[in-house]
């Protein structure tokens, strides 16, 4: 592999290190501004996820929450610990203000991109759904860019479900070894197994895993985060003035003052959350929603749980504690995180990071499977290329975990998201005429007065939806020839 190591480190430069970050942001800041701030003004709707608010009652389809849980499994990584704290060593108190900033954009493209994979999913044999941007190019743009799909599923497979789980794998394991003593080969049996018993029982399995595992993951470490903050919660207003005054330069943490701070908070955002990459859209097509925008609103939430909320429990563990020295070398990445939660409260919160890093890392291994199963379901029926490929999962997530230096054998990972991002970003400059009429019909049922719109592909006969894929069609208010408005069903 080290010969093609020169062409990934140009692929890489390329897209993650010359032109993707400001591509990402400017694309963001156009769907937001274009779209009339969409992401704002469906705020308040986000939360009725979580309650369940308009969750189809049918056992046999993936929900919205469902849906919701394995996207923030996804988003919520490495990044969320690790990577805040190589953006504030790197970038200064000023990097966190970037990342609140790119994720407020970051929340419009991923509506956007989970609309038009919803407005694309087909229904499977099964009675399941199948979307993401593979199918949202072939059925939005037409068979002549199949070419380019095929690009965004090769990429999708070689990053996330190849690299990124022996990467994760690895995580784990690195972080059983240092905190618990427990061997690597132990992890990685372990590890193995129970990413086994998931992944074989498809997305359904995964989603009902999710369901659980994901507001423990994520409640159990705001938890945490919220006891510091209430221990310290006198030093909290210097710490918000000292982020916004880095985040423009008023004060230098770091070298290279607000320009590092704007580089690093708008890079570790954008790798933590994944907007525009193209990579949430595969899971937010498998849910049961009555409209497409329904299930866009949710995974707008998902990128504000993902960077507003979790990122910033570790940027406030960080800042509040006296292990981060603005300036100072050394620590950094995990054990700054870890170092800066064992000063707050004591000794067992290394335990408690072990044990959040492991949640967080086979809560992305479930992710990042399904992306791969998604993506191969696109280029093939065969039914045996999924037990290959779970079978090499499986064995992907071992070796990652049990060898320290395997994962340098997948070192193509970010160039493969780089040109699945651009592919992506592509797609969606191209789909966002198509984008905005949903989004267009969503508000216009809202403004007479149907509390929760509903999606009928008659409407749009000139797109190539699959009408299987929305039984709810039938009780789409029409216009009544007398006035007002009845429904269909």
């Amino acid at each position: 592999m080290t010969f093609l190591d020169p062409l990934f480190g140009l692929i890489n430069d390329l897209t993650w290190g010359w032109a993707l970050i400001p591509i990402l942001v400017i694309f963001g800041v156009f769907f937001t501004v274009a779209s009339g701030f969409v992401q704002f003004g469906f705020f308040r709707r986000m939360f009725g996820v979580l309650t369940g608010d308009g969750e189809t009652s049918d056992p046999t389809k993936i929900s919205a929450r469902e849906a919701l849980f394995v996207s923030v499994g996804g988003r919520v990584g490495g990044g969320n610990i690790a990577g805040v704290a190589v953006a504030i060593t790197a970038g200064g108190p000023g990097a966190v203000f970037w990342m609140w900033a790119i994720a407020l954009v970051g929340m419009c493209t991923a509506l956007i991109e989970a609309t038009l994979a919803q407005t694309f999913k087909q229904t499977t044999p099964e009675g399941d759904y199948r979307g993401g941007p593979a199918r949202y190019i072939i059925h939005g743009l037409g068979e002549k860019y199949r070419w380019l799909a095929v690009i965004y599923a090769v990429c999708l497979i070689a990053s996330f479900a190849i690299g990124f789980n022996a990467f994760q794998g690895n995580t784990v394991a690195g972080a059983a070894l240092d905190s618990l003593a427990i061997p690597r080969v132990y992890t990685g049996v372990a590890l193995a197994v129970a990413t086994g018993f998931i992944i074989y029982g498809g997305i359904h399995r995964i989603a009902k895993t999710a369901d659980v595992v994901i507001p423990i993951m994520a409640f159990g470490y705001i938890g945490m985060a919220l006891l510091i903050i209430a221990l310290n919660i006198t030093s909290l207003p210097s710490v918000i003035i000292d982020i916004v005054a880095n985040a423009f330069g008023f004060r230098e943490a770091v070298a290279g003052g607000m320009g590092a701070a704007i580089a690093q908070g708008l890079r570790r955002g954008l790798f933590s959350n994944e907007a525009g990459l193209g990579s949430a859209p595969n899971v937010a097509a498998t849910a049961y929603v009555k409209h497409p925008v329904s299930q866009g609103i949710t995974q707008s939430f998902s990128v504000f749980i993902d960077t507003i909320i979790i990122c910033s429990c570790t940027a406030f563990v960080i800042l509040l504690g006296d292990v981060y020295q603005p300036g100072a070398e050394g620590v950094d990445g995990v054990a700054l995180t870890q170092q800066s939660m064992v000063s707050h409260v004591g000794a067992w919160a290394q335990y408690f990071l072990t044990f959040a890093i492991l949640l967080f890392a086979f809560s992305s291994i479930m992710y990042n499977y399904y992306l791969g199963e998604n993506a191969l379901t696109f280029m093939t029926e065969n039914p045996n290329a999924l037990h290959v490929l779970r079978a090499a999962i499986i064995g992907i997530v071992f070796l990652g975990a049990v060898a320290p230096g395997a994962t340098a054998v997948f070192s193509f990972s970010d160039p493969m998201m780089g040109i699945l991002a651009v592919v992506n970003l592509l797609a969606l400059m191209m789909l966002f005429p198509v984008a905005m009429r949903v989004v267009s019909d969503f508000r216009a049922q809202l403004a007479q007065g149907i509390a929760k719109p509903v999606f009928d592909p008659a409407d749009f006969p000139d797109l190539d939806t699959d009408p299987t894929a929305w039984p709810d069609a039938a009780t789409v208010p029409k216009p009544d020839p007398a006035g007002g408005i009845v429904a269909t069903g």
